[in-house]
């Protein structure tokens, strides 16, 4: 039991390797009341859920009096302090994260540098209680840490979600120009597409798909990208297809892996791209002479 708290529970993960988002511990208490925490700076991201009661949250120019429902962040190298009410004190949990991708992962949920702090009502307490329990019990001591460490992780990103819904108010607004829902569409099919370039893509099932006449949707993507969907499909088609041809795949298999099933089909496409067939392609590439296979004439 820590001296200074009513309650105190703390997990810690013993192979924190997640190189986007990693969770370092994870922990719950009820202080004392009046007891604070700083002026300090830490080295990773801290954040607290304040559970029940309240107290007061300063970093840097920033203060807000916290209650339950309400969330705070740490970020590193900031000065903080922190501290419990008198009266009242706060129960809270806590998450402790690193990783290259932490930063931007708080920005995408309106959490910042200059606004730290999310404003919740009281009866999200519950929700956001289980989701901290969650990631500190994916500790459990077994044999597998880095099995525990991945749990944590995925519970984490899932407290940060949580986060977002709690503060649409906060998030980036949408940055296009084009009315936010097509917009949206947009992006899932030119995503489609990159992933999918593989399978036999309709783009009348596309448009259908996503809810759109073809025809609307081939002229807000070209608005987009500057191409139609069918030549950006075989543009994504014809670039995979020169990565593989660098390497032991035949012709045949190439085609197949880019989504066609006649290799003489795909001959035709290709050579109508870069000006060469499949076979004079990959002689240029194993010959060293990249400065000749061309350019797209998609």
């Amino acid at each position: 039991m820590n001296p200074d708290h009513y309650e105190f529970t703390l997990a810690i993960n013993l192979i924190p390797e997640e190189q986007d988002l990693s969770v370092l511990f994870s922990g719950e208490g009820r202080p004392l009341p009046g007891h604070t925490i700083g002026p300090s700076v830490h080295d990773f991201y801290l954040i607290h859920t304040v559970l029940e009661g309240g107290g007061l949250f300063e970093c840097g120019t920033f203060t807000a009096e916290c209650r339950a429902g309400d969330t705070f962040v740490i970020i590193p190298g900031s000065l903080f302090s922190y501290k419990a009410d008198l009266d009242n004190p706060w129960h809270y949990a806590w998450v402790a994260l690193q990783g290259i991708g932490v930063l931007d992962l708080l920005r995408a949920v309106g959490i910042t540098k200059d606004q730290p702090f999310i404003r919740s009502g009281g009866g999200n307490a519950a929700e956001l209680h289980s989701l901290y329990e969650h990631i500190r019990l994916a500790f459990k001591q077994s044999a597998y840490p880095r099995l525990e460490s991945l749990e944590a992780s995925g519970w984490a990103r899932l407290l940060l979600h949580r986060f977002g819904r709690d503060n649409l108010s906060a998030l980036p607004p949408n940055p296009s120009g084009m009315p936010e829902m097509i917009d949206r569409q947009i992006d899932q099919a030119i995503r489609w597409i990159t992933l999918q370039y593989h399978q036999q893509i309709s783009i009348d099932h596309l448009a259908s798909s996503l809810g759109y006449h073809r025809v609307h949707l081939s002229k807000a993507f070209k608005q987009r990208t500057g191409l139609s969907p069918k030549q950006f499909l075989l543009r994504i088609r014809m670039d995979k297809a020169r990565e593989l041809l660098g390497s032991t795949l035949t012709i045949e298999q190439v085609a197949s892996s880019v989504g066609f099933n006649d290799a003489l089909y795909f001959s035709k496409q290709f050579r109508k791209a870069t000006g060469m067939p499949p076979s004079e392609f990959r002689a240029v590439l194993r010959n060293g002479n990249e400065k000749d296979t061309g350019g797209s004439n998609i």
